[in-house]
């Protein structure tokens, strides 16, 4: 049985919940939109609650895989950690609206769309994807992986004790600057499994979308059997930082504190380490419901999960190999709520869009260094 509860002590599952349910509900919209110009008001909070128990449980339960993966898309797209949490979001935590959504929960996690959300990484399904365009990235690289993980962790440390030296204390300082706690993404393999209406999850999947719209999907798979860590929850999470901690706290202090509200010691896993005893660290669905952007415990401190994408895995050894060609997708607009996600038929493909504009260092999109106040 799924902890319904979990999800719901979470920001993204609290907001997937509310996505799913204004689907169902159109007026749930309006509603969250009068609500959250003042998310502090006692009857906006109630009148939100009272349009969320108007949903039918059952209707929720009853909408296809594709349909709750785009709102999982829209709660993922809003999802950031270098800023303070969106008003929407500061109004689905307040404990009336949290009892409102729990039957929507039930209904979600116990449904056919949602069958698969918590299962392990699959290794006979594993896509790469390459955004093409602007902030375009590059095709996957299958080797050299002990020397990027040692690299990003030579450059964290050195990044650390530069910021111990000039940032200040205070949390509450506007300073904004590395938020995210994966792997390194350029130069790793980072890859998402296929639906049959989906070249790849990590196309709709995707925090802090630079709105790519046109993708090249690669096949990959392990060359032989390979050790993978799987993040099911907040607790193996903080078990993997807690076996293998890298404390980086004048670094994350201040993007973090604003995301989470704590002001504590931070801490990351050591990836070149995790790398001796794992060749991949995979997130689950179900664990990305329940622990981004929270301020998971961990001996000596705290952590976050934040910039990796629902059902991602990192590779952390050089074990893939090419699983076939790969395929152009590109994102249509359909006269839907949401756009789709297409294959580009052979000999059709249309040209990117001329850029040379790159993606900054670790892949990480221009949008990651704004400045962090609303």
């Amino acid at each position: 049985m799924r902890d319904v509860n979990a999800v719901l002590a979470a920001p993204r599952g609290r907001r997937f919940c509310w996505e799913v349910a204004s689907v169902s509900d159109e007026d749930i919209t309006s509603v969250m939109f009068d609500a959250s110009a003042q998310p502090d008001d006692e009857r906006a909070i109630s009148s939100l609650a009272a349009a969320l128990r108007r949903v039918d449980p059952q209707s929720t339960g009853a909408l296809p895989e594709q349909t709750v993966t785009e709102c999982l898309a829209d709660a993922v797209a809003l999802a950031w950690y270098w800023r303070e949490p969106h008003p929407e979001d500061v109004l689905l935590a307040h404990p009336e609206v949290v009892a409102a959504l729990a039957p929507l929960a039930e209904s979600l996690l116990a449904s056919d769309a949602t069958r698969w959300w918590d299962e392990p990484v699959d290794l006979a399904d594993q896509r790469f994807v390459q955004w093409l365009g602007e902030y375009a990235t590059s095709p996957p690289e299958l080797s050299g992986s002990r020397a990027r993980l040692e690299r990003s962790r030579t450059e964290a440390v050195a990044a650390e004790q530069e910021a111990s030296r000039k940032l200040p204390t205070d949390p509450r300082a506007n300073i904004s600057g590395v938020w995210w706690s994966t792997p390194p993404s350029d130069g790793l393999a980072h890859t998402s499994r296929a639906r049959p209406w989906l070249g790849a999850m990590q196309l709709l999947l995707t925090e802090d979308d630079a709105g790519w719209e046109h993708a090249r999907v690669w096949p990959l798979r392990p060359t032989r059997d390979v050790r993978v860590f799987e993040i099911t929850g907040p607790d193996s999470w903080a078990a993997l930082v807690e076996a293998y901690p890298l404390r980086l706290t004048a670094s994350r202090r201040h993007d973090w504190w604003r995301t989470t509200s704590a002001d504590t010691e931070w801490f990351i896993p050591d990836w070149a380490a995790v790398a001796n005893d794992y060749d991949a660290v995979h997130l689950t669905m179900v664990g990305y419901l329940t622990t981004p952007g929270t301020a998971v415990p961990v001996n000596g401190g705290a952590t976050v999960l934040a910039g990796w994408n629902p059902d991602e895995t990192y590779w952390l050894s050089d074990v893939l190999e090419p699983a076939g060609e790969p395929v152009e997708w590109e994102r249509r607009d359909t006269g839907r709520s949401h756009d789709e996600w297409r294959p580009v038929p052979p000999g059709s493909q249309r040209p990117t869009r001329s850029s040379t504009a790159r993606a900054p260092e670790d892949g990480r999109m221009p949008s990651t260094y704004r400045d962090p106040q609303p």
